[in-house]
């Protein structure tokens, strides 16, 4: 079992790896949501800009101005969220906001089926 430094640095790196790999999977969301909603210049780099820079300054909008006034705070970190899907993928504000709604329905989808795959196989091993 490693002690000392190298724990802290194999922690570091898993929590890199994890955070650039939720990234990707959110990213991937946002690109198919945003080609099935007609947005033309979508990329998945673009997709994964979309997401830091939306997921950074929707935070930070809203940690401020919810500071000053509770509840404008999260209204205008959720503008500011899709004023860069809006800026970063060239578009108008309805289809930003479709990309938005699309993404977590496809999110949504995604996670039932891995749950539903998931009981189904528990429930499959219970049965040996």
């Amino acid at each position: 079992m490693v002690h000392g430094p190298g724990m802290v640095f194999g922690l570091g790196a898993a929590a890199i790896l994890g955070f650039l790999l939720a990234l990707f999977i959110a990213a991937l969301f946002l690109w198919m949501a945003a080609k099935l909603i007609g947005i033309k210049n979508a990329s998945i780099g673009k997709a994964m800009i979309a997401i830091l820079g939306g997921g950074i300054l929707g935070a930070l909008i809203g940690a401020i101005v919810g500071a000053v006034f509770q509840p404008l705070g999260p209204i205008l970190g959720f503008l500011a969220n899709l004023w860069v899907i809006k800026a970063v993928f060239d578009t108008d504000w309805l289809r930003a906001f479709l990309a938005w709604i699309l993404s977590a329905v496809i999110a949504a989808m995604v996670m039932g089926i891995l749950v539903l795959l998931g009981v189904l196989t528990i429930g499959a091993l219970a049965a040996l």
